[in-house]
């Protein structure tokens, strides 16, 4: 019964955002919420990977709880997937090669509604198959699976960010793109987990690490590394003074595009300072914050392509719970996984 309501409530949403706007911003918004609904189970992928590769020290360390809760993250791109097909083709409203002919011999058939979507199912493809294979536990996984797997996932999430994220807004030509996409990526994954993992055991004996500090560390690398990136390629765009790129920047700039900046600058420092003295309760409410932020950068990513400005609108909060409602409804269909029972009271 649960399932039937869910997908009722997000096909109620999804309506009430085609009354509120055009269709273009519906897409947009639908198009940015997809992209962060991507993140958790793309971004779980290369930490779990990973994570498999050094298994022996990670569950040492207490990291099978988290390893659990990025494995329940990647059983969603089944539904992520099925979701993604006709976002994506209602989203080629959106991008400026579908109204400007074609200038190279290449463009001419890369530039195309049909392999636009050939290749974005074969992208979605690789990554299903990516996470039905490591969402399984292996005690032993040895290089010869790790290292392809790291190798296609950074090749096809490089191509992806060109073709649905870059091509939004071609004003802005940066190599750094796809690695600051797939980085933002694993951040909010592993925050999500962090906060859907159970907590470990409490550490027992001389050797004991803080509470904490095992889930604290790699969030903060992952937001510093996040970080730095943005920092360098928007430092690069302004120093060069390329007209274009800051035109890029001046878009998705405004008081909320600046608070933005300024919260994940803050949530980026105080990751690092709580370091420091790490705990159980900080790790988690860093978590809750880098969750918000990278989720609000898909929308900053993506709509002031459209609107040229970044501000949020009620057809970005319909289409995120509509995106929401419809994967929660999918999931447990597509993965395989019932869905949870209610308990009967007894007397």
């Amino acid at each position: 019964m649960r399932m039937p309501l869910l997908a009722i409530l997000g096909a109620g949403a999804l309506a009430l955002a085609l009354s509120t706007g055009n269709l273009k911003g519906v897409a947009a918004s639908c198009l940015a919420a997809w992209l962060v609904l991507l993140a958790l189970p793309v971004g779980a992928l290369p930490v779990t990977v990973v994570a498999e590769r050094f298994g022996r020290k990670v569950r040492e360390r207490g990291g099978v709880e988290m390893l659990a809760a990025l494995r329940r993250l990647m059983t969603l791109m089944p539904a992520v997937a099925l979701i993604g097909l006709p976002v994506l083709a209602a989203s080629l409203l959106l991008y400026p090669w579908m109204h400007e002919p074609p200038r190279t011999a290449l463009a001419s058939y890369w530039f195309t509604r049909p392999f636009f979507l050939a290749r974005c199912v074969a992208y979605l493809a690789a990554w299903t198959w990516l996470c039905w294979r490591f969402a399984r536990p292996f005690d032993a996984p040895g290089e010869g699976r790790t290292v392809p797997a790291v190798a296609l996932h950074a090749v096809v999430g490089t191509l992806f960010a060109l073709d649905v994220v870059a091509a939004l807004d071609p004003r802005l030509d940066s190599a750094l793109l796809g690695l600051l996409l797939m980085t933002a990526w694993s951040g909010l994954a592993f925050a999500a987990a962090v906060m859907l993992a159970w907590e470990e055991p409490e550490p027992i004996g001389r050797g004991r690490a803080v509470p904490g500090r095992g889930r604290l560390i790699p969030l903060v690398v992952l937001l510093g590394l996040w970080a730095y990136m943005h920092f360098l390629q928007a430092l690069i765009v302004w120093s060069a003074n390329l007209p274009e790129e800051v035109a890029w920047y001046s878009a998705r700039g405004g008081w909320m595009g600046r608070g933005l900046a300024v919260a994940s600058g803050v949530v980026a420092s105080l990751a690092g300072l709580a370091t420091l003295r790490p705990g159980r309760v900080i790790t988690r409410a860093l978590a809750a914050a880098a969750l918000i932020v990278h989720a609000l950068e898909m929308f900053w990513l993506v709509t002031p392509a459209l609107r040229d400005r970044f501000v949020l609108r009620l057809s970005d909060g319909l289409a995120a719970l509509a995106v929401a409602c419809l994967a929660a409804a999918l999931n447990p269909l597509l993965s395989g996984r019932p869905a949870p029972a209610r308990r009967r009271k007894t007397r």
